[in-house]
């Protein structure tokens, strides 16, 4: 199967089942960051993931990665700190710091959040469809989460920690609202231990579709805040 290639100025997308199974769910290269193409392809499960110097690829992998905010798993060391509430969770009130910190390179590893990224979904969040889950101990941002908000499911794209549990005292939050406010599931992408450790599980691609068409046209007002302690 050839993959498909996409016009860098009106890119259309394949139908997602057409995704090659190896690499699993790469689905398409080219066309352009833009957002309405971007909008387009999350309303539609695809979502992009390459590294500086390749082309912009488009995923669509068979089994999907989600956490459903009533299947969240909050251990008795994580519930502990929420419960003392040592840290200060907001929502929009530092996309840039968020998605920077998300771009530093881990572990002696590069990075996938390339400049050209940063500054498509920093568009994203002026449009109002890029959120971003902020964790501050005093003044300082020690965690956060970005991603994309279509209809009833938060779309995550990546996350960061600069103290333990960082990221899931993140989570933990946005999921907590989510749930309060009719929201179905965090679209996590691809599987990972991180994120199996908060209740996630894996859909069949075309369960995911459906699930997302249904309620693309449910779209929810993003309102967050703080869960009360009274929460954990």
């Amino acid at each position: 199967m050839n993959l498909a290639v996409l016009h860098p100025e009106n890119p259309v997308f394949p139908n997602p089942n057409s995704a090659l199974k190896q690499p699993d769910g790469l689905l398409a290269a080219g066309g352009n960051l833009e957002a309405k193409t971007l909008i387009s392809a999350y309303s539609q499960g695809i979502f992009p993931w390459y590294e500086e110097g390749e082309p912009i690829l488009w995923w669509s992998p068979v089994e999907r990665c989600i956490i459903r905010p009533k299947k969240l798993y909050i251990s008795s060391r994580l519930r502990r700190l929420l419960r003392q509430q040592r840290y200060t969770v907001t929502s929009d009130l530092a996309f840039a710091a968020v998605i920077s910190a998300c771009a530093e390179p881990r572990s002696g590893e590069g990075t996938w959040i390339t400049t050209e990224m940063i500054n498509a979904y920093t568009e994203l969040y002026c449009r109002g469809y890029a959120h971003s889950i902020e964790v501050w101990q005093e003044d300082c941002l020690v965690g956060g989460i970005y991603g994309v908000h279509v209809g009833r499911v938060f779309c995550g794209e990546s996350m960061f920690s600069k103290v333990s549990n960082g990221s899931k005292i993140a989570i933990a939050h946005l999921l907590q609202w989510m749930g309060s406010q009719g929201m179905t599931m965090l679209d996590c992408q691809i599987v990972n231990p991180h994120l199996m450790s908060l209740g996630a599980q894996t859909l069949p691609r075309q369960a995911f579709l459906d699930h997302l068409n249904a309620c693309n046209n449910q779209h929810l007002q993003w309102n967050f805040n703080q869960t009360s302690v009274d929460a954990w």
